[in-house]
């Protein structure tokens, strides 16, 4: 007896199908949550215990991110928007925030001065961090690396972290530091700036562009394989088995899947194509599956029903830009605001104002 639609049925009626045009009916269980494998890859050479990729924007992907990520067992692919290094000035923390009365403070009022915080090992885990803050009976610590200050711990985050779920080990290299991508375009300075991102580590690369089937990523894609074989190469974004064809053809290790989908993209409004991300997901699957060529869903993740819908339909990994931006990890701005909560009574919803 037939109940429900098959999903090559489904995919193969010429609609085009968002995440929240499709639902999956529900089936046996026979297996305890603790079973389950999370693992997977996000290119042919970069395995990931989780499969959560943060998005190559300047308001989510940076190096606190990247290093939140990795920890977890994801990926962050920083941005190309990167300015020159900042010197570190101050800190501020939660408590900083807590008990402000307007808000219109400066963040440099509240700022802590750093002159006489200590200074620790790139490398330290957070026990020994740990350690030393209890220790010193300090509430943060700076992270050094040949003399450069590469990150900042506080007592805060040390609270944060211990919350988190244990996940094992994090993506980790062959040289054991923290996996991470970084995103370039298809310009001729984009090559200088490759030869960068190589020579300080990077281990994947993402071509960013809203449409990949171009000559130019093609012809990117086939400098990069050839100049550094050995870095996985992400091409797209396309939403067609055609497109994904053409850079498969041309030597990628992965596919970034998403037209139109994300919360900031324009690309349906203003150029008039794309197409529903649930569709596009299962069509550029079914050819990359054939080839061995792991695919990222691109955009349209806002809960998490978005993202088992993304890997039932045979991705890979999902790729997140709002759903991580304004997050601790994220860069940017910080307003602090009171927030007064009211409950009210006789099944009322309660209102924060």
């Amino acid at each position: 007896m037939e109940d429900g639609f098959s999903a090559s049925k489904l995919f193969n009626q010429g609609y085009s199908y968002t995440y929240d045009g499709v639902i999956f009916l529900p089936h046996y269980i026979d297996f305890p949550t603790d079973a389950v494998s999370l693992s997977t890859h996000l290119s042919r050479n970069i395995p990931l215990a989780v499969p959560c990729v943060a998005s190559p924007m300047d308001t989510v992907s940076e190096a606190h991110m990247a290093a939140a990520m990795a920890a977890l067992g994801g990926i962050a692919i920083v941005h190309s928007n990167c300015s020159l290094p900042s010197k570190l000035l101050g800190y501020t923390s939660t408590s900083d925030c807590e008990n402000l009365k307007g808000r219109e403070v400066k963040i440099f009022d509240k700022m802590r001065d750093c002159k006489s915080v200590d200074y620790v090992p790139w490398n330290y885990d957070l026990a020994k961090i740990e350690a030393i803050l209890d220790e010193k009976k300090s509430d943060f610590v700076v992270l050094e690396r040949d003399g450069e200050v590469v990150n900042v711990v506080i007592k805060d985050d040390l609270v944060r972290l211990k919350g988190y779920p244990k996940l094992g080990a994090g993506t980790m290299g062959s040289d054991g530091e923290w996996m991470v991508g970084a995103a370039i375009g298809t310009r001729q300075s984009d090559k200088e700036r490759l030869e960068h991102l190589v020579k300080a580590g990077v281990n994947v690369v993402v071509l960013d562009s809203s449409q990949g089937n171009s000559i130019y990523q093609i012809e990117m894609i086939k400098y990069i394989k050839k100049t550094y074989p050995q870095l996985d190469v992400i091409g797209g974004n396309v939403v067609t088995m055609s497109q994904a064809q053409n850079l498969i053809q041309a030597g990628v290790d992965g596919l970034r899947v998403g037209m139109g989908s994300g919360s900031i993209c324009t690309t349906q409004e203003v150029c008039a194509v794309g197409r529903g991300q649930a569709t596009a997901v299962y069509k550029v699957s079914s050819i990359a599956a054939q080839h061995g060529v792991p695919i990222i869903a691109d955009g349209g993740i806002s809960n998490s029903g978005h993202i088992v819908k993304a890997l039932v339909l045979e991705a890979s990994t999902v790729m997140m830009g709002s759903f991580l931006a304004g997050s601790t990890e994220a860069p940017g701005a910080y307003e602090c605001i009171k927030v007064l909560h009211f409950v009210a009574l006789g099944g009322i919803y309660p209102q924060s104002f």
